[in-house]
């Protein structure tokens, strides 16, 4: 049932977040488990004078595998593209050309009618407020290091590497975000990490964690997973890709007051006060192990430290 509020949430995520124009195209990009999408992104535009146009594939079996090539090449040539997928197509060699060729895009796997209600009328100004100090206080450093409660401990070096904001204000040729926005992410440099990666809020292709899901990390990839049914399934879900998928991907910071963690990755990894590490490919924003796989995982009460300095102690933002 479309209610009132989802009809805002839509109107919020293509008018607010997109800024999509009269006489712009607009490609919707469903999978047949999530079609319902696609009529209620494409309300707004036809309200708007945009054309939209609603393209339906099968489901891929994994986040960051490719979409069918009829698919990309109508990526190219859209101006602004809405994925509202079952399995995320954000860390994809497709949706990085159309980045290059210009294209707002908001990436939205896994969207359900709770989470668009819930997260896409968040305070946009306060979002980017919140990136912004915090991408000041990450500039110019060099080695990071993760703790949690649950165990987490894990160090590895940024040096180089570029933080991105995802604050969901998509209005400039290029820009691309996750909707719901809210996070400030990097990838770490290849070989670097080092140490225990506790997961114990929720993992992508796995769900919500009543146990948590510990990776031994050495020499930049997780070498060991332990833990119950859950860690086992999110070893069968890995091993396909090969060694590459278990690289340490990214380190994200979730910067959404309204986010809740429900088990939907799309959603948890923006939640205020958590940290989430991904494994697989960072080949899209920075990093450079290619891969078709990119998985995150939740940790709740983190403390995050850059060069010996805390921003963020037991879930607590510190300076931001």
């Amino acid at each position: 049932m479309i209610t009132a509020e989802l009809k805002r949430a839509a109107d919020i995520a293509v008018i607010r977040c997109m800024g999509v124009k009269s006489g712009e195209s607009v490609l919707i990009i469903v999978d047949t488990p999530q079609r319902e999408f696609g009529p209620l992104l494409a309300a707004p535009c036809l309200a708007v004078g945009a054309e939209p146009l609603i393209v339906e594939m099968t489901p891929r079996e994994n986040h960051g595998v490719e979409p069918p090539d009829v698919v990309k090449r109508a990526m190219l040539g859209a101006d602004v593209i809405l994925m509202p997928t079952t399995k995320s197509l954000s860390h994809t060699s497709a949706r990085l050309a159309a980045t290059e060729r210009g294209k707002r895009i908001a990436s939205m796997p896994m969207i359900t009618p709770s989470v668009m209600e819930r997260t896409l009328c968040a305070d946009y100004e306060e979002i980017e407020r919140r990136n912004d100090r915090l991408l000041e206080l990450l500039a110019g450093h060099g080695k990071v290091r993760v703790s949690s409660p649950s165990g987490t401990d894990l160090s590895f070096s940024v040096e180089g590497r570029p933080f991105h904001a995802d604050g969901g204000i998509n209005h400039r040729p290029g820009d691309f975000a996750n909707l719901p926005a809210g996070e400030v992410y990097v990838a770490p440099v290849e070989g670097t990490a080092e140490g225990r990666l506790v997961v114990d809020g929720s993992m992508a292709g796995v769900g919500l964690l009543e146990d948590p899901i510990e990776l031994v990390i050495e020499g930049g990839f997780a070498v060991k997973i332990l833990g119950g049914e859950k860690a086992e399934e999110l070893e069968r879900l890995i091993t396909p890709y090969g060694r590459d998928a278990w690289n340490i991907a990214e380190l994200g910071i979730g910067t959404n007051e309204m986010a809740i963690i429900t088990g939907n990755i799309l959603e948890d990894e923006k939640v205020l006060g958590t940290c989430h590490v991904a494994i697989g490919d960072n080949s899209t924003f920075g990093g450079r192990v290619a891969v078709a796989s990119h998985l995150d995982g939740i940790l709740r009460e983190p403390t995050l430290e850059v060069d010996g300095g805390i921003v963020m102690e037991r879930g607590e933002p510190v300076g931001w």
